[in-house]
């Protein structure tokens, strides 16, 4: 596979005096076990850099935008830009999955798809470019992911946890009793289980729901219950793990 690595560098913004650091970026670990005459080492070192680089910057960056903000909602958003699925957007953004070096096994798994191995490329890519132009580059380099990531869930009226954490910070908000779990019903054989599931707050129920695991059914419950809590208009998904509340005026 040959990649053009002047597209990639005016794809970032970023031109590598040391070509190395990027193609050891694009390298992924199946390239690098199935091609052992190669000169290329794998990307997963660099991915442990990147992973620190990119916490410092990202919490730098909502330190300074966001001021007014709690450290527990500074945390939330930190955890939400900087997770699995968030990196594996900003990836394909940058067309990471189409430029990295897979081995056959991981061509014929679909590991261009993969939200790991592009989330893993982009926080090397991000190490990459610490090391060879240092900590302003790469500022330079997320800047805008992350005013345009911020700009968009409009960080001045929500906060973001998982939805049995803000059910429970609701209800706490409201002085009124934490939510409890209660399973109704256990179905089917141990592959396939479905479980349903309903959520109380002071013996009321707010509501239930099925899933194929009881945290499955639980986060279906939660998300139910803050719907019904909020007449359904005020609860914006933005990934399978987190989303938004309105905040009480």
């Amino acid at each position: 596979m040959k990649i053009n690595l002047t597209q990639i560098e005016q794809k970032i913004g970023y031109t590598f005096n040391n070509k190395d650091f990027l193609l050891q970026a694009l390298t992924h670990s199946s390239f690098a076990h199935e091609n052992k005459d190669s000169t290329l080492s794998d990307n997963e070192v660099l991915e442990f850099l990147g992973d620190s680089v990119l916490g410092f910057i990202v919490a730098d960056f909502l330190y300074s935008s966001y001021p007014e903000l709690s450290e527990g909602d500074l945390s939330k958003l930190k955890a939400a830009v900087t997770n699995t699925t968030s990196l594996y957007n900003f990836s394909r953004e940058i067309n990471l999955d189409k430029n990295i070096f897979l081995g056959k096994g991981e061509e014929k798994n679909k590991g261009r798809k993969k939200k790991t191995i592009l989330a893993g490329a982009f926080e090397s890519l991000i190490a990459a470019i610490y090391l060879d132009g240092g900590i302003n580059e790469v500022k330079n380099f997320l800047i805008d992911n992350l005013k345009s990531f911020f700009k968009r869930i409009n960080v001045e009226k929500f906060f973001i946890n998982n939805y049995k954490s803000a059910l429970q910070e609701y209800l706490h908000r409201e002085n009124l009793p934490a939510p409890s779990y209660k399973i109704l019903t256990e179905k089917g054989p141990n592959h396939k289980k479905s479980f349903t599931i309903e959520v109380l707050s002071n013996e009321k129920i707010l509501a239930k729901a099925k899933g194929h695991s009881k945290k499955d059914a639980e986060q279906k419950a939660a998300k139910k219950a803050l719907k019904n809590l909020f007449g359904g208009k005020k609860i914006k998904p933005l990934t399978s793990n987190t989303f938004f509340v309105k905040r009480k005026s």
